[in-house]
Formats: C-alpha cells, structure tokens, sequence
C-alpha cells in the first residue's frame, strides 16, 4: 500500500503582462544548489498568430528564494534564432534546465524549431540542443546540437524538446527523446502537424561540463494512434524507473529496472482503473523520496473553455505499485484562468521545496485560436506562476 505524502502549495506570480502580440511561454527552472539557491527560470516568447513560433530564451532569476525576481533578460546571443545559408533560421525551444552535480554545472536541453520566412517547415531536420550556463557571470553557452548516430535517417526529426532528464550517479545523463525518420517525416507533406506516429527512446549521454556525447540508447516505443508517443519524461524512485509519454487521445506510463529498456506503455488511469482523462500534452514528474507524483491536465474538470482542457494543473500521488494515480490525491497548482498550461517545468530547489513552473498561454480555441482575448474573459493575463510544493517531510534525494 502507497504511503500518501502531506504538503502544502504556495502559488507565486514571478511576472504577469503582454502585449497581445506575444506572450511568454515554456516557462522552466533550474536551480543553482548553495546556501540559498539560486533559482533561474528559463522562457521564451511565442508569436500570437502562429503556430510555435517561437524567439529568443530569456530568463528570469531569483536568488531570495522567490522574494524577488530580476529579467526578463533575453539570450539573445547564444539561445536566439540563427539564420542558415539556405534561408531557414534555427530556434532552441522546449528548454529544460536543470543542475547536473556531478560536474557543478546548469544544464539545459531543448530542440530547435526551423522556420522559413517565419512559418515551421513540414519536414524538419529537427535535433536536440543543449547549453551550459556560467552562474557567475550569468550568460548560457551557445546552443550546440547534440550528435547521434543515423541523425540522417533514422533519427531524421528528433529532440528532447520539454522532456524531463535523469542524471545517473556517474554523471551519465538518460535523455529521452521522440523521433521520426527520413521515410517518416516525408509523408508529412506540408502539415509538420500531420498524423504520421512518433516513436520514443532513452539516449545514454556522457557530459563533461561543457560537451554532450552520445553513448547508446534504449528500446523503441511508439503506437500507430494519431502522432504515436512524444514529449517523454523520466524519473527514477524506489530502485525503478518510469517514463510518462504524450499521447494524442491518453496520456501512458512506462516502468523500467535500467532506465534504457522500458515495459509496454499502459494508458494512465486512477486507482478506480478509470481513464485519467489527460490528452494531447505532457505530464511531468515530481520525485520525493517518499513518493512519486504526477504533474498533469485533464478533461472532466470543468474546463471546456481551455484549449484541450490543459489548466488547471494537476498534482496527483502515483501508486507505483499499481502504476495509476490515486484520485483521492488530487491537487490543483495553478487554477484555470482561461489559459492553457500545459507546458510546464519541474524544479527540485532545496529538501523542503520543489516548485512547478509555467506561462499562462494566451492562445485559445477554435474558431479563432489567435484570439487572446477570450482568455483574458476568465482572468488570464501571461502570469508567469510558481506553484511551490512546501514538504511535510524533507526530500533526502536533495541534499
């Protein structure tokens, strides 16, 4: 029988405001161990009416525990756009930090979007990227993309874009990633949101402190449901680990003893072995040493009027026993203001606070989706929010 673990949820506004042109999004944190940590959220603006049109990574940072917060300040030197020969530009996005301790440095990882004349292009040569951050001088390395076999076939359109990583005692690092291959990728057309199945694996990286290296990668999960598996999470509790994929119609969960080779998904349900009712977005995990959780949207909670009903944001305990998610756990974090937010981030800051990051985005439903008004109706304002989890019992896991 699963423990339940008791905790108490502060809802933080870091910065609220835009200018109905763009709005904030991708909002994730990484934190700086020490005394007090330091705490840098990394973000970045989307264009209004588009389609994942992303700009430059900015940050905001507090080193006060959250009584104060300085930025936006905008990398637009390193984690910026960058044009190629062939007219296409390169973006980071989907950018995850988090402290890697073995070699005392801030890591972030992402994907690059590839625009032409400001639009995604259908068949992307997509790769992950990654960055290293100097905390003292306050700047992020150039994004660099990280090399693996096949890039060119196989492995034709991957990334880890918004995905959870797990650092081994080594200093190895699991990466998950979604792909498509060559083959795949063309029968795309010109939809790049077309229903052509991701597949998912666990890439094995080396890291030094400055250079990602490939070292091997893991089974090779997908299903022929819509776009397949993406936007994989992984987490390791209690001697296992776990991966939470993004499915169109359900969110799945998969256990592993080695982090590489995973069971067969299953579809997440409650205890009562009824759907959980999360779809088409991500889900992250928040690891305690005495519990594991699930960060999450869903359908059924009254919130018809957000765009595939991604606020409020969930926190829910996971029988991991079971592999489900004990309905009567269930927590809001950050309520529904008329914004979807379902793209979010997960920060262990010290034993007694974990805190989850996220924008309200000011996109909406059909018939017009650009419209940001209509998410303004029920209050939403581009906040940025820091829900923060204050522990009943320190999490040993931090030191």
């Amino acid at each position: 029988m699963t423990d339940i673990l008791d905790y108490k949820i502060q809802l933080d506004t870091i910065t609220s405001g835009y200018d109905r042109k763009t709005c904030w999004v991708h909002a994730r944190g990484g934190a700086i161990p020490g005394d007090s940590p330091a705490v840098v959220v990394m973000m970045q603006k989307l264009l209004l009416t588009g389609t994942d049109i992303f700009y430059a990574l900015s940050e905001m940072r507090t080193d006060d525990m959250g009584k104060t917060w300085k930025g936006p300040v905008s990398h637009d030197k390193s984690l910026s756009r960058i044009k190629r020969a062939d007219g296409t530009e390169i973006c980071p996005c989907d950018f995850y930090p988090k402290w890697h301790k073995k070699t005392g440095t801030l890591l972030g990882t992402g994907h690059i979007a590839i625009y032409h004349k400001n639009e995604l292009i259908p068949n992307p040569h997509r790769q992950t990227c990654y960055s290293v951050y100097d905390h003292v001088n306050r700047i992020w390395t150039p994004f660099e993309i990280l090399e693996i076999p096949e890039q060119d076939t196989k492995f034709y359109n991957s990334g880890a874009g918004s995905v959870q990583r797990y650092d081994l005692p080594d200093g190895d690092i699991l990466l998950p990633i979604y792909f498509r291959g060559a083959e795949a990728t063309a029968k795309v057309g010109d939809n790049p949101f077309a229903h052509v199945p991701y597949t998912v694996t666990v890439l094995r990286c080396g890291f030094d402190g400055k250079k990602m290296k490939y070292i091997e990668h893991g089974n090779e999960m997908t299903i022929p449901d819509v776009r397949g598996f993406c936007e994989p999470s992984i987490t390791y509790f209690q001697d296992k680990y776990y991966l939470t994929l993004r499915n169109d119609n359900a969110g799945y969960v998969a256990a592993s003893s080695d982090g590489l080779h995973f069971d067969e998904p299953i579809e997440w349900c409650w205890d009562d072995g009824s759907n959980l009712g999360n779809y088409n977005t991500q889900q992250h995990w928040v690891t305690h040493s005495d519990g594991l959780f699930l960060v999450y949207t869903r359908k059924g909670a009254d919130n018809d009027n957000v765009m595939r009903h991604r606020a409020p944001l969930f926190i829910a305990q996971v029988d991991t026993q079971k592999l489900c998610v004990i309905r009567a756990t269930e927590n809001i974090l950050v309520p529904n203001r008329g914004a979807r937010l379902g793209n979010f981030g997960v920060t262990d800051v010290t034993p007694n606070e974990t805190w989850v990051t996220v924008t309200e985005w000011m996109q909406t439903t059909e018939p017009d989706p650009f419209d940001s008004t209509v998410c303004e109706k029920y209050g939403s304002s581009n906040s940025v929010f820091a829900a923060r989890i204050f522990w009943n019992k320190p999490n040993t896991l931090i030191p």
